[in-house]
Parts: C-alpha cells; sequence; structure tokens
C-alpha cells in the first residue's frame, strides 16, 4: 500500500468529526482539499471508507478499521516523538495541552511564565468542554489536560494543582448584595443562569443543591461562562461560577460575590493525563511547574479580592472531597 501518513491523518479528522467542512477546519484545508486526500486513500485501499445517508455521512466496516489503526499509528509516532524530545531535554520539544473553558481565564498567566523560561518549546492550547477534553483523553490526542473534577470511570492519572472555589455572583444591586449569610433556602426564591448539561460547573452545582435538598429555578441556559455573567449583570438571574471567571468584574464592581451559607464550594482545577502514557521531558516538567508554582503564581493576583466571611471548618471538610 503506497498510503501516506498526511492521507491518515486527514481521514482520521473526518471520521472523528463526520463531517468533511469540520475537519477541514481543524486542519486550515479547504474542503476540496481534504476529500481528495480521502478519495485518494480510498483508491489506494482499494475500499469505500465512508457513506453518506441523506446529509450525514458514516464510517463503512472498512472505514471503523482503518481509523482505528490509523490511531494506533499516529500513537506510535506520538510516542517517538517524545523519545526523541526526551533525548534532547527540556529546552525543546513540543507541549500539546487542552482546558476546560474556564481554567481558560488563567492557564494563559501560567503558559507565559513557562514559556519564559523555556522559549523554544511550541505549545498548542485546545480550549473547550468537559466532554470534548474527555474525549481528548480517551484517543490519546493531548499530552495534558487541565480541568475539575475528573471522571472516576476513567483510567486517568489526577493531581490538584489549586482550589478552584464556587460562587454565587449577582449584580451590585441585588436585594441579596447586602446581607450576610443567606439560608440556602433563601435562594429558592431567586433564578438561576446554568451552562449547559454535562459542564463541570452544573455537574457540582446540582450534586451540591441535591445534597441540601434545596430547589433552585433555572432560567436560561447557557453555553459559556462570558454569556452568563453578561446575563447575570443584565439582571437575568443568578449565577453559580467558578471565581477565576469572575475576577474582572469583581474588581471593576460589576458582580458581587453573594455570602450565602455553606459557600464558597470549594473544588479543585487538577492536572490530568491517561495513566500509562510516556511524558515527554516538557509535559513532565509543565505538570512539576504546575504542581509546585501554579498556585503560588495566581495566588499573587487575586490576593486583593476576598471571599465572603469563611463558613464553619466543619462545613469547608465536607466539601473539600
Amino acid at each position: 500500500m503506497n498510503i501516506t501518513l498526511r492521507q491518515l491523518k486527514v481521514f482520521a479528522a473526518v471520521a472523528r468529526n463526520l463531517s468533511f467542512t469540520r475537519a477541514a477546519e481543524e486542519l486550515c484545508l479547504t474542503q476540496p482539499a481534504v476529500s481528495m486526500q480521502v478519495k485518494q486513500l480510498e483508491t489506494q485501499l482499494e475500499v469505500a471508507l465512508f457513506e453518506q445517508l441523506g446529509k450525514k455521512i458514516y464510517l463503512t466496516e472498512a472505514g471503523q478499521e482503518v481509523y482505528q489503526y490509523s490511531r494506533l499509528i499516529t500513537q506510535q509516532l506520538d510516542e517517538l516523538q517524545t523519545v526523541l524530545q526526551n533525548l534532547r531535554g527540556v529546552g525543546h520539544g513540543r507541549l500539546r495541552i487542552a482546558v476546560a473553558s474556564t481554567a481558560n481565564y488563567f492557564v494563559p498567566t501560567l503558559l507565559g511564565t513557562f514559556c519564559r523560561r523555556f522559549p523554544d518549546v511550541t505549545v498548542s492550547l485546545d480550549v473547550t468542554n468537559r466532554e470534548e477534553l474527555l474525549t481528548q483523553l480517551a484517543d490519546n490526542e493531548v499530552d495534558l489536560v487541565i480541568m475539575g473534577q475528573p471522571p472516576a470511570e476513567m483510567d486517568l492519572e489526577a493531581s490538584a494543582i489549586m482550589e478552584n472555589p464556587l460562587v454565587i455572583v449577582a449584580p451590585p444591586d441585588h436585594p441579596l448584595a447586602q446581607q450576610q449569610r443567606i439560608p440556602l433556602a433563601r435562594l429558592e426564591k431567586e433564578i438561576f443562569l446554568v451552562r449547559e448539561p454535562g459542564s463541570g460547573t452544573r455537574i457540582a452545582m446540582e450534586r451540591f443543591f441535591n445534597e441540601y435538598n434545596v430547589r433552585i429555578a433555572t432560567g436560561m441556559e447557557v453555553g459559556s461562562n462570558e454569556a452568563i455573567k453578561q446575563s447575570v449583570q443584565a439582571g437575568l438571574g443568578l449565577g453559580l461560577l467558578s471565581r477565576d471567571t469572575v475576577q474582572m468584574e469583581l474588581e471593576l464592581d460589576r458582580l458581587v460575590i453573594l455570602d450565602v451559607q455553606e459557600f464558597p464550594i470549594l473544588r479543585h482545577w487538577y492536572v490530568v493525563y491517561r495513566r500509562g502514557k510516556r511524558l515527554s521531558s516538557v509535559s513532565e516538567s509543565f505538570k512539576t511547574f504546575l504542581l509546585t508554582e501554579a498556585a503560588h503564581l495566581l495566588g499573587r493576583q487575586r490576593s486583593d479580592v476576598e471571599f465572603p466571611p469563611a463558613n464553619t471548618r466543619q462545613s469547608r471538610a465536607r466539601r473539600r472531597a
């Protein structure tokens, strides 16, 4: 077979997205160029890799087999690259990371510090939602992921790098803005703006309120933290967000953190990778950097924004899990 790695890479992108258009966008190619590469691969293999039903395309049985082997080949090439990077040392190489959209509020600051120390390192950064992060981990498409609580059912290595407090925010003129130790039951009278199903923040919110038997009313379902912040500022409801996402709005007095009993919900940010994955020197160094320096570097930036009065030590300990 006279097939090329480029053909396999293009085919894998189409197979992963089940779309020639999205694959072209991912690879920064034109759609005709993507179609040509797939057609050439089908000609070399003498099989059809895709079939079209209506407006959707699907992998054929042969396409599914080729996709599995293309992933194995890619994984072997990645391991070869890792070995060569380790031989060259930390100063050179490529770092592929993906981060939850919420984490993108602080990750660029950390990357900036890391890249100044290792200017010859090339970084590939993908900012996406929780579902896509888990897909990339399962498909071994990235070296490291920064996310909230990793799922227990996946075979992953996860280490906490710093706290990720979840807080309830409101516009400064909200009736609850000046109150202290607001009972949880009082929140049942308010409307909450929530992230899409599957969001880590939403999962934590639903788990927390279920634990305390609090039923909250949800208004709009919003697909981004920015949209939630704008909607809260417009008076459309309250928001439950990571404090990392509202730093600027707090400093500009556009939002306030409500002093609600049992809050903040204390979670953590984690650096995550597949168990058994061979990390390159660059990836290992970045992981160590996150574990030893992330909290300190970001703590300096957030030191001037304080939480409402803390709740009891017992309730805090209960929520650290």
